[in-house]
């Protein structure tokens, strides 16, 4: 129970295939209480469903490009539960054409776009979180990458982009908060059958390299991605910050 007494809010979950409630379960058999927030635009019914199977769990609407109403969620995350200890940020997203097309041909209006929601969206609460004292000192902050932001992976294109972003903002991110003792870090992801996958031209090849090439010849489960993050929200990880953690069974170290 390496979580126990510990409340943590993950943000961004869609579905039970999701990376994110992979996380969500490993912080609550780890003893923690999870809340949760959603996208705006997906189904809170069925959000709500969802979460009825972690006792106790509340999901808040809020939508990621507007620095406004993440605001307002945070503040209404820490009016019903006082100061948190950790945060994770399980939200991305690019425009269907970007990701279908050669890169040369991404618009500027969706390069924009995948970096705003995907990787400024990280900063944008990681400095809320701050001014309004949601994060405890030595809390954590955790996000959620993939090997495409450092090697070209067909079809993540402009995704890839703003994962490299999100990376380079883990570390000066790193730096600021940790002013504070507060540690941040993200976990780059294996591949994983999610509904965002689905996006990704060709996505059943890449999980098939993955299980011939990696070390450990074998693709990588939403429950070890959520081991991860518990870790990282733990008195465990006390001294790891500005880290981006592979947890791939090993093929982000594979050359040839």
């Amino acid at each position: 129970m390496i979580l126990k007494d510990k409340k943590v809010l993950i943000m961004g979950i869609r579905n039970k295939w999701s990376i994110a409630w992979g996380a969500a379960r490993s912080a609550h058999e780890n003893g923690a209480q999870v809340i949760f927030t959603h996208s705006p635009f997906e189904n809170e019914e069925k959000i709500n469903k969802l979460i009825e199977e972690i006792p106790g769990a509340k999901s808040f609407s809020c939508d990621a490009s507007s620095d406004e109403d993440i605001k307002k969620c945070l503040e209404q995350v820490k009016a019903e539960y006082g100061e948190i200890d950790g945060i994770l940020h399980s939200i991305a997203h690019a425009n269907t054409d970007d990701l279908r097309n050669d890169f040369i041909l991404t618009s500027r209006d969706g390069f924009a776009h995948a970096n705003d929601v995907s990787a400024y969206s990280f900063v944008a609460i990681a400095r809320i979180a701050k001014e309004i004292g949601l994060i405890k000192e030595k809390g954590s902050l955790v996000a959620f990458t993939y090997y495409g932001s450092e090697k070209v992976v067909e079809g993540y294109n402009v995704m890839g982009v703003a994962k490299a972003a999100l990376e380079a903002s883990v570390r000066y991110l790193a730096k600021d908060m940790g002013r504070d003792k507060i540690r941040v870090n993200a976990i780059s992801a294996g591949p994983i059958k999610t509904l965002s996958a689905k996006g990704i031209k060709d996505f059943g090849t890449i999980l098939d390299v993955v299980e011939e090439k990696a070390p450990l010849h074998q693709n990588v489960t939403t429950q070890q991605v959520g081991d991860a993050v518990s870790f990282l929200f733990s008195d465990m990880s006390s001294a790891i910050t500005g880290e981006v953690i592979h947890v791939d069974n090993g093929f982000s170290t594979i050359g040839v």
